[in-house]
């Protein structure tokens, strides 16, 4: 039987629409207007902490309120990071915008082998939003950094990962998702075939591409 990993951020979830959303809410609470220039500044320098984590040269929790510090300090921002950190966090469990076709291509993905989701997120928004979504009939397990004490594209995440796959075999495993540094450095120590994903283009033609290989 093949073995399907994918992420969930930007490969089955819009993650992009998601945050802006979560981020307008919360700049909205503090009185701030959120322009398209503190928008594309909070997504760069939270992408860059990202890549940091991945390295392991910061923490999950630093992370949370650090992207809201560095921000304010960029543009001179009188406010509360950590309290601003905390609202925007608790949010997110219910902003949740699957990309389309997402759920029919978990389900017909389900009928070819096992599903596994492979994500960095927190585990609380992230099991949350599977539910939203409608995912959860079609997966056979989750592999959460957070939970699993290990970040993407991590050795000791690499090896936990085979661990919960019981008869794991690289040559029947199968990887998709949209990050190069992170999903492409994962799938390779897992010695899966990776296909890329990319959220700018149309998720449905991408999905029918996996399955002609997942069918195949």
């Amino acid at each position: 039987m093949k073995i399907f990993l994918t992420d969930l951020d930007d490969t089955l979830l819009d993650f992009g629409r998601a945050e802006h959303e979560n981020l307008r809410r919360t700049f909205h609470a503090a009185g701030i207007e959120l322009t398209g220039e503190l928008h594309a500044a909070f997504h760069r320098i939270n992408d860059g902490l990202w890549r940091l984590l991945e390295r392991g040269g910061i923490s999950r929790e630093e992370l949370k309120v650090e992207r809201f510090r560095r921000l304010f300090a960029e543009y001179g921002i009188r406010a509360d990071a950590e309290k601003l950190a905390a609202f925007y966090f608790e949010g997110f469990p219910e902003i949740c915008y699957p990309f389309a076709g997402a759920r029919a291509f978990l389900e017909r993905l389900s009928l070819c082998g096992r599903v596994y989701i492979a994500t960095n997120g927190g585990a609380k928004i992230q099991r949350r939003h599977l539910g939203l979504a409608g995912f959860w009939p079609f997966i056979t397990g989750v592999f959460i950094s957070e939970e699993m004490g290990a970040d993407k594209p991590s050795q000791a995440y690499v090896e936990r990962v085979k661990e919960g796959i019981e008869g794991y075999e690289t040559s029947r495993a199968f990887y998709l998702g949209d990050s190069l540094t992170s999903d492409m450095a994962c799938a390779e120590r897992l010695g899966a075939t990776f296909v890329r994903f990319d959220p700018a283009q149309s998720s449905e033609r991408q999905y029918e591409a996996f399955l002609a290989l997942a069918e195949a």
